[in-house]
């Protein structure tokens, strides 16, 4: 009987992800990636299902819109099971973008408490004798 020509091994696959034999290590030891164990000779290889290039590309893309690989690791197998809860996804995203919107205005603030610390600094720079104003100091971010 022949081998499975469609299963990758990790270069091919990490080269046709645009990614490093790491990360599909890693994905693989999170149970991200669909593979199998092949022994040839000595060597015992890691060949990858050929779902695996669509399963990186998923991955990469939620890790870009702010979830973990834990977070991801579900979801996605149960999307490639058919067991996908949409409901369950609608809820964990709309969690993501609540947590995103905090994050955001966290951002905001400090900006805000950056950009008064600059002219704070430019002014002291400017005029020796300009006294720092404490309560600027006192600022905090919104808690969380």
């Amino acid at each position: 009987m022949s081998p499975d020509n469609s299963f990758l091994l990790i270069g091919a696959l990490a080269t046709k992800a645009n990614t490093t034999k790491d990360t599909v290590r890693h994905y693989d030891q999170l149970g991200l990636l669909k593979s199998r164990k092949r022994q040839a000779g000595s060597r015992l290889y890691t060949e990858f299902h050929p779902e695996c290039l669509e399963r990186i590309e998923l991955i990469k893309s939620a890790q870009a819109i702010g979830f973990t690989l834990t977070e991801i690791k579900d979801s996605l197998n149960d999307y490639y099971d058919g067991q996908l809860d949409i409901d369950l996804q609608l809820m964990l995203t709309q969690q993501k973008l609540e947590q995103v919107r905090k994050q955001q205005a966290n951002i905001s603030v400090m900006v805000e408490l950056l950009s008064e610390r600059i002219d704070v600094l430019a002014r002291m720079k400017a005029d020796s004798s300009y006294q720092l104003d404490t309560n600027i100091c006192k600022k905090k971010l919104p808690s969380n």
